[in-house]
């Protein structure tokens, strides 16, 4: 029966061809927008991760409701304990410590008097130990424009559009001024080892990056940390996993009667990323629905003005003898056919589509000038395994209903007007 169907399909083209376009259409910008969300909506989530979040973070809880104003007096003590605690109760993760810190740059002249100034955001990584992987997660190496990343005591990479607004060079020396973890004023020289462009406006304004013992030292926060960030080993942020641990965590260690006990927040819970996640979400199976619902329109059209050009085919079918419900289902299996068809086609032009937006990405830098947000400055396509299937969901169903609702009509046929209609 299908290789029957399939054969009146090639053959008959004039029925089969229009449907066919209109499904892989359709099909090919549900694979297109599907994979464009996920790609831009997963950057997004990825950067987040890797730049401020982490998959969790803990934190105490008077630092976590204070966090914007990075108040390093609130920080986490004792922070080596922490850390075996957090490395044997959740070993599926790997922890790592950083710090945040504001403060002004000065750069002085040979002279030594100041010949420039800038306000900078700095970061502190374990950039020494090597375990730490935070050169692959950052990736510092591959962001570098100029220099090496710190490997002494004192040294520092900073943001390349910061080092050419304040006309720095690798090997000169800056000053960080700013204020300790107990309030006290302090201040520190670096020597500039490299200049770095993470591709992120609200990260390469004023970056600062140094290692997490020389921040450790100019804050007076001997082992201190502001924060510790948790990634699974797989590197991919699993939204129950994540949950499961933050939840564990805070059941056992969370006192809510001291605001200096650790509180774990997961990546959901942190710059309102909960909203993004759940947009992401409505948005990919929104737009199944809408190309569902036109598509199903559209297909209803065609398949009634196929119906009609066809009645004369089953006004004689039925003349010799052919139930209406075999009828109706031959056709039904034949828009099966057809959307199969149609959703190869389009999957094969969506992902080639997609592929395309993935390799070259859409560049919004210009519009990320005077954004805070941490979010890449292309916004780039994803191929996942979800997009080789997920346009048969409109592509086959669409064009089912239309030749269901379309179908209709041959129930409504009267087997006594079938002579006058084929003149007999």
């Amino acid at each position: 029966m299908i290789k029957f169907l399939l054969k009146g399909i090639l053959r008959d083209r004039s029925r089969s061809i229009l449907p066919i376009i209109i499904t892989a259409l359709g099909v090919g910008l549900t694979v297109l927008l599907s994979g464009y969300l996920k790609g831009a909506f997963g950057d997004i989530i990825d950067q987040n991760a890797r730049f401020e979040t982490g998959h969790v973070k803990v934190m105490t809880q008077a630092y976590a409701e204070n966090k914007d104003q990075v108040p390093n007096d609130l920080a986490l003590l004792n922070v080596s304990e922490w850390m075996d605690t957090l490395r044997a109760d959740y070993p599926q993760m790997q922890w790592i410590q950083r710090i945040k810190f504001g403060g002004l740059i000065d750069v002085p002249n040979a002279e030594g008097n100041t010949r420039a100034q800038g306000p900078a955001t700095g970061m502190a990584l374990d950039l020494f130990s090597g375990k730490s992987g935070e050169n692959k997660r950052m990736n510092l190496e591959a962001s570098l424009v100029t220099g090496t990343i710190p490997k002494d005591s004192g040294n520092a990479i900073i943001g390349h559009d910061f080092s050419e607004k304040l006309n720095l060079n690798l090997g000169d020396e800056i000053t960080l001024f700013g204020s300790t973890m107990n309030g006290s004023m302090t201040f520190k020289t670096f020597i500039i080892s490299g200049t770095i462009r993470f591709g992120t406006s609200a990260m390469d304004k004023g970056a600062l990056i140094i290692d997490i013992s020389d921040a450790q030292l100019m804050l007076d926060m001997d082992n201190a940390t502001g924060e510790i960030l948790g990634y699974l080993k797989s590197g991919v942020y699993e939204e129950s996993e994540t949950s499961s641990v933050a939840a564990s965590f805070n059941d056992s260690y969370k006192q809510f009667t001291d605001e200096f006990s650790p509180e774990m927040l997961t990546l959901r819970e942190q710059n309102n990323l909960a909203s993004l996640l759940d947009y992401a979400d409505v948005m990919s199976a929104l737009f199944i629905f809408i190309f569902v619902l036109a598509m199903s329109i559209v297909l209803w059209n065609t398949g009634l003005l196929g119906g009609l050009r066809r009645y004369q085919e089953f006004g004689i079918r039925l003349a010799l003898g052919e139930s209406k419900a075999n009828i109706y289902w031959s056709m039904v299996m034949e828009a099966v056919l057809i959307g199969v068809i149609g959703s190869i086609l389009g999957t094969i032009i969506g992902l080639g589509i997609t592929y395309y937006m993935q390799v070259v990405g859409i560049d919004i830098s210009s519009y990320l000038d005077n954004s805070s947000m941490i979010m890449p400055s292309v916004l780039r396509a994803k191929i996942t395994p979800s997009l080789f299937y997920i346009g048969f969901i409109p592509g086959v169903l669409a064009m089912v209903f239309g030749t269901m609702l379309a179908g209709i009509g041959i129930y409504k046929r009267e087997t006594a007007n079938l002579f006058s209609e084929l003149e007999v």
